[in-house]
């Protein structure tokens, strides 16, 4: 079939070195993860794969997400990053969402979920980051979040405060991940920290794919 063949087409961005069995086709274990990240819940997935004869769970389709282990990988661009911090809701829970964007190519760099947010917290995400990228050169930009400011400050980190400009794009890819968990909130019923981390890194792995 046509469709099943377009569906079937390599997507780069997916490494399925996890797959140990052959139980189900490679093209719809891909096909499934894109499908979650663009926005479909697990059961509604569940039941486009069934269209192909595919029948799977919609746990066994969350255990695809997880075990793809997703992780952003990029360099950074410029010598200035949008870095933020948001309070978002997972089935009525809140949880902290912090993000460092490039404003240069749009790609995301560090994505984490908190269940709370403080400075000590802060200071973690930002160590991840500069581990990850040695940011000994770069200039944060931030707005007035609750900590990220106090954070850099204390540390000794160049940053820069901006609500407009080049920051804009951090602030495009917190609308989007907002927009995105709120649309299918029963992925997240059991709103557990790990699973909601786990589509955060795979969901900014297939935004990356789509800016270059």
């Amino acid at each position: 079939m046509a469709e099943i063949e377009r569906l079937s087409e390599r997507i780069a961005w997916i490494d399925l070195s996890f797959v140990e069995r052959d139980r189900t086709p490679r093209w719809a274990i891909e096909v499934g993860i894109r499908c979650h990240l663009v926005g479909m819940s697990l059961r509604e997935i569940s039941k486009f794969l069934e269209s192909f004869g595919i029948d799977r769970s919609h746990v066994a389709i969350h255990n695809w997400v997880h075990k793809a282990d997703l992780q952003p990988i990029s360099t950074v661009s410029e010598d200035q990053l949008a870095v933020d911090e948001k309070m978002i809701r997972l089935h009525g829970q809140k949880f902290w969402l912090y993000g460092a964007v490039d404003p240069q190519t749009n790609e995301i760099l560090h994505v984490s979920l908190y269940p709370t947010a403080n400075k000590q917290i802060t200071r973690w995400f930002l160590t991840e980051l500069h581990r990850r990228y040695q940011l000994n050169n770069v200039e944060f930009l931030v707005d007035d979040a609750d900590y990220l400011g106090s954070v850099l400050a204390e540390d000794g980190y160049r940053f820069q405060i901006i609500r407009h400009g080049n920051r804009n794009a951090i602030e495009r890819v917190f609308w989007e991940i907002e927009r995105r968990t709120s649309s299918f909130a029963n992925s997240f019923s059991n709103v557990a920290l790990e699973t909601a981390q786990n589509w955060l890194e795979a969901f900014a792995v297939y935004h990356n794919s789509r800016q270059t």
